[in-house]
């Protein structure tokens, strides 16, 4: 780490035409940020949400066995390389209430179900990703980032008697209001690098109109930054802005592919044409709002609830949804599992990005918290009981091992163990009856 009298400020910030590019922790900054965090006793916590849709394969999720020797089945192999980074928590279960689906979405981060409605008097909880938002969105440019591959264009396909308000997010802002979902990768880019100073769409237009990429507007600024930086931290931000380049280009891309095609359901600019690729452009959106810090909280669904996705990249044209309700049919449980086992895939490239960006004395990945799982277990039964859950990276120090709790314990306590790891202590949290025990001498 290089100290220096003269540190550059924590909040610079690059700006070019009709942009604004924030900047990760460099080592140059820890002298002027020193004064607000002590980077290796207190470094900043970043608490993410992965959402799957449709339940789980349960039988190729769960370890057979406990404690830090546990298995990985199926599901779960892809994330085999990060074992020392993964809590596998086995018990939870959600409350419970009519509406399956739209329950499980409902509940997931508010301990509290889906009331039947047909969108006029929408009643739900004020989930914790927003709770945590509010404390951190004090120090950072978004409070929350939410963000999804499907759309909301999905009316007729929710449960029956239930908005489909309910199924199309995990994020509620209070009692009455869910939270949209953003699935375009372009405004997700613009929302992160856009030019806040201005609202003047001719800003942007003027920079689009000179085909220029947003690198493109901040090089001189960014050379100038440069050569105030030491070896380790020229590689850095070299690193940085090589990934965001990559960012722009995919987005570019898929917009580009968008114009030529002729699909059969118009889709917004910047959807990648595959499920993959539009999941790592989301997945990469994250790793660099968290670098930069410009939001700690994120949720990000991979699917909505009754989503009927098909994934011939795998192997797998049918449907997500009737597929889910397999009635132990030997063809229908093996594609589920593919299914299963593709969305932890792509986690895990997740997991790696975050494992492979410095931030302070360690990686994005030793300081985050990330919850993956599904709002209900069993697909075919819609069960609530025994949810599949994990947690992934040193945030809450508990990686390395698969837990299970006594049968029932409600996931919200989970969430309120989070929260004081986020430095938000809170009494409740919908049906919880108390705090989740993540340290592993409790759970030997």
């Amino acid at each position: 780490m290089i100290i220096t009298k003269k540190a550059i400020p924590r909040r610079t910030i690059l700006r070019g035409l009709g942009a604004s590019l924030a900047l990760p922790l460099l080592d140059g900054m820890v002298p002027a940020f020193a004064a607000v965090r002590n980077t290796a006793a207190n470094p900043t916590r970043r608490l993410g949400i992965v959402y799957a849709p449709n339940g789980m394969m349960m039988d190729h999720w769960t370890p057979t066995t406990e404690g830090i020797g546990f298995d990985f089945p199926t599901i779960l192999q892809p994330l085999q390389p990060y074992r020392d980074d993964i809590h596998v928590l086995s018990g939870m279960h959600g409350v419970e209430s009519e509406g399956p689906h739209a329950r499980a979405s409902t509940r997931f981060l508010t301990g509290v179900p889906s009331k039947p409605d047909d969108g006029s008097d929408l009643l739900g909880g004020v989930s914790m990703d927003q709770i945590a938002g509010r404390v951190h969105g004090g120090e950072t440019q978004l409070a929350t980032l939410e963000l999804a591959l499907d759309g909301r264009d999905f009316a007729g396909s929710c449960d029956d008697g239930f908005s489909c308000a309910y199924t199309n997010t995990i994020a509620w802002a209070n009692e009455s209001t869910p939270l949209p979902m953003e699935n375009n990768p372009r405004a997700v880019f613009e929302l992160l690098f856009g030019d806040t100073g201005s609202t003047d769409p001719a800003i942007r237009q003027a920079r689009l109109s000179k085909d220029a990429s947003l690198l493109d507007s901040v090089t001189e600024r960014a050379a100038e930054l440069s050569r105030q930086l030491g070896g380790s931290d020229q590689a850095k931000l070299g690193q940085y802005l090589d990934a965001v380049r990559d960012i722009e280009r995919r987005i570019q891309m898929a917009e580009a592919q968008s114009d030529r095609e002729l699909p059969v359901v118009a889709q917004p600019a910047g959807i990648p044409g595959t499920m993959a690729e539009h999941a790592r452009l989301m997945f990469d959106l994250m790793a660099v709002a968290y670098e930069t810090d410009l939001t700690r909280v994120t949720t990000f669904m991979l699917g909505r609830e009754i989503t009927g996705r098909t994934y011939a990249e795998i192997g797998v044209p049918d449907a997500h949804h009737p597929i889910s309700h397999h009635q132990k049919d030997p063809e229908k449980l093996a594609k589920l599992t593919k299914i299963n086992q593709y969305h932890v895939q792509l986690f895990a490239e997740f997991i790696e990005r975050l494992r492979t960006t410095p931030d302070g004395d360690g990686s994005l990945l030793d300081h985050s918290m990330i919850v993956y799982g599904a709002g209900m277990g069993d697909s075919n039964t819609h069960a609530s009981q025994n949810l599949p859950i994990l947690l992934a990276g040193g945030g809450a120090g508990t990686g390395g091992r698969h837990t299970r709790y006594p049968e029932d314990t409600p996931l919200a306590n989970l969430h309120l163990s989070l929260l004081d790891k986020m430095g938000v202590p809170l009494d409740q949290l919908g049906h919880s009856t108390g705090r989740l025990p993540l340290d592993p001498l409790l759970n030997a």
